[in-house]
């Protein structure tokens, strides 16, 4: 399988302190990789270094590289890498005064988009990808902040989709939805891992195993196993990986 995301070498800090610590993994093209570990060993910053949002925090700094399709990201612009790598947040997070169509237009009329027929099929199109369309198509007006927290998740994965990524990350995008709503996005993403690279942080194991085609294990900054799903869960090779999926820390 080809790989889509490259990276070799992953360092990362904030100010003094080092999060990461030579992350070398490569994330294979039109599946979905789960990143899993204890809270604190780096998922969410590894996650954030992909489309180069961790450089945006104060004092924070990148080593090592990242190429996607063969190019370093570290050399493209910022704005080019998120529409091409795109991220969804742990809570949803709608623009606030928008209404729902603006929601999803957002980065559309961000890359120049202007005509009232080319955003109106982008939008939509975008809403239907992402499992929305019919419960929303009569309230496009309204604000994205009136919709459930659920819906606006998938209102914020319609956003990513709408500039059509080549790579879709996601931090932890059902921790805070209720069990009906999580399964409604995780069935949105069995879908989505066959179009798209999907890079998921979650901390619910069992999730991983059900959205995932690939998991990697990560420890104090450091990577400690990556391979398909069902062999890291079943037979790892590592016995701090063993430990941790069999739920005796964490």
């Amino acid at each position: 399988m080809a790989s889509k995301l490259v990276v070799a070498d992953l360092s990362a800090w904030y100010g003094a302190q080092q999060v990461l610590y030579e992350i070398s993994l490569e994330i294979p093209d039109r599946a979905a990789t789960a990143i899993i570990g204890p809270s604190g060993c780096g998922k969410s910053t590894f996650l954030r270094c992909l489309n180069r949002l961790h450089e945006e925090s104060r004092g924070a700094r990148v080593a090592g590289s990242i190429r996607l399709d063969g190019e370093d990201v570290g050399a493209l612009d910022p704005v080019s890498v998120r529409c091409r790598v795109g991220m969804v947040f742990q809570k949803p997070t709608p623009f606030p005064n928008l209404s729902i169509f603006e929601n999803v237009a957002a980065g559309l009329r961000l890359l120049g988009v202007r005509r009232r027929q080319e955003l109106d099929e982008g939008v939509v199109d975008a809403l239907v990808h992402a499992g929305l369309w019919e419960e929303v198509q009569d309230h496009l007006d309204e604000p994205g902040t009136s919709l459930s927290g659920g819906q606006q998740q998938r209102l914020c994965i319609a956003r990513a989709l709408a500039v059509h990524p080549e790579v879709i990350l996601l931090d932890e995008p059902c921790s805070a939805l209720d069990p009906i709503a999580t399964g409604k996005v995780e069935a949105l993403l069995a879908k989505l891992r066959r179009e798209y690279t999907v890079v998921i942080v979650t901390h619910n194991l069992a999730q991983a195993t059900r959205v995932s085609d690939f998991t990697a294990f990560f420890y104090l900054g450091k990577l400690v196993e990556v391979g398909p799903t069902p062999k890291v869960f079943s037979t790892p090779t590592e016995k701090l990986t063993e430990n941790y999926v069999n739920g005796r820390f964490g």
